[in-house]
């Protein structure tokens, strides 16, 4: 009919504005769960998980109680979020590029290195060592999901010692798991004491490792 315009598939209108609509909504809700992770991730390191008060992580991440309650039932779901959460940045940011590395011995000190540039992140590192120590030994869940973790990685490193004294690259030396334990002693305290003293922190968390391993530094020209 003469100027009705082209015809328009019904609901067409809808459909594009409620897709943005889950967008812009899942986007807020991911930008509002970082927030929160980061603010109980700097509140677990200072306080530990047993004095965390959750109305003050959302007030530090700029939120309401409500808004934290909305994404997180309490506050065991909040620490196991902030540990999955920091797992999962320290393995894209230290361990996966790590294992880009040849040789076992150059993944381990690639690691170190690494680790002591994650640091920086000051609260993401403190906040697994602050939860360990509390933790420890408790029938707790997020004791558990720590435990979980580190046992995972020390069988990994353990496994990389084993190959770098087959290889001739670490000398022989105590039980492999045992010295992969005191590798990430070595590498989550040094790192943690020397955050944001760059360039000298991977230096020395370098130095710290090596002697753990009983690996000598490259002669200084």
């Amino acid at each position: 009919m003469a100027g009705a315009g082209a015809p328009r598939r019904p609901g067409s209108c809808g459909v594009v504005s409620g897709s943005v609509a889950r967008r812009t909504q899942a986007d807020r809700r991911e930008r509002t769960r970082w927030s929160l992770l980061v603010a109980a991730a700097r509140g677990l390191s200072t306080y530990g998980y047993s004095n965390l008060v959750l109305e003050q992580v959302a007030k530090d991440a700029g939120y309401t109680r409500g808004a934290l309650y909305h994404l997180f039932a309490n506050k065991e779901e909040l620490a196991l979020a902030v540990v999955e959460w920091v797992a999962e940045t320290w393995d894209a940011e230290v361990r996966r590029p790590s294992h880009d590395e040849g040789d076992p011995l150059a993944v381990l000190l690639t690691m170190a290195r690494r680790h002591a540039a994650y640091c920086r992140g000051h609260d993401r590192a403190r906040v697994m060592l602050t939860l360990r120590v509390e933790l420890t030994g408790q029938d707790h869940p997020v004791g558990h999901a720590m435990e979980t973790t580190y046992d995972r990685l020390e069988a990994e490193c353990a496994d990389l010692v084993r190959a770098a004294r087959r290889d001739g690259s670490i000398p022989a030396g105590p039980p492999p798991r045992l010295t992969a334990r005191a590798f990430l002693a070595i590498l989550e305290s040094v790192g943690i004491e020397l955050a944001g003293s760059a360039p000298h922190d991977v230096e020395l968390v370098e130095r710290a490792v090596r002697g753990v391993l009983g690996v000598p530094s490259p002669p200084v020209d």
